[in-house]
């Protein structure tokens, strides 16, 4: 005889996972802001800075922030040790530096 599934049960552990999931994923994204110094930053410039990052058309300036991005969590990752990338080790790399500042002052919208 078939196994009765219980699918509320399923369905509940599944929601209770993308719940944590999605709080996690928050967390990380909080921790990227401080490790980069972007924290200093009032939240209109950060969320315009992003906003522009997004709306950008120009492949080579995507690129850059990748490799600066890249470059960032090979340094991270010396200098913290602990976690993957070396997100939340506690000391900042270049506070304030080069976070935003990606874009080489185009607006590509």
């Amino acid at each position: 005889m078939r196994k009765v599934r219980d699918y509320d049960a399923e369905l509940k552990a599944l929601g209770d996972k993308a719940r944590s999931l999605k709080a996690k994923r928050v967390e990380q994204l909080g921790q990227l802001v401080t490790a980069t110094g972007a924290d200093a930053l009032d939240a209109e410039t950060l969320a315009g800075a992003l906003l522009d990052a997004i709306g950008s058309k120009d492949a080579s300036a995507k690129e850059a922030w990748r490799s600066k991005g890249a470059a960032f969590f090979q340094r991270r990752g010396k200098k913290g040790g602990g976690d993957a990338g070396g997100i939340g080790s506690g000391a900042q790399t270049e506070p304030g530096g080069d976070a935003a500042g990606g874009s080489g002052g185009t607006a590509n919208r």
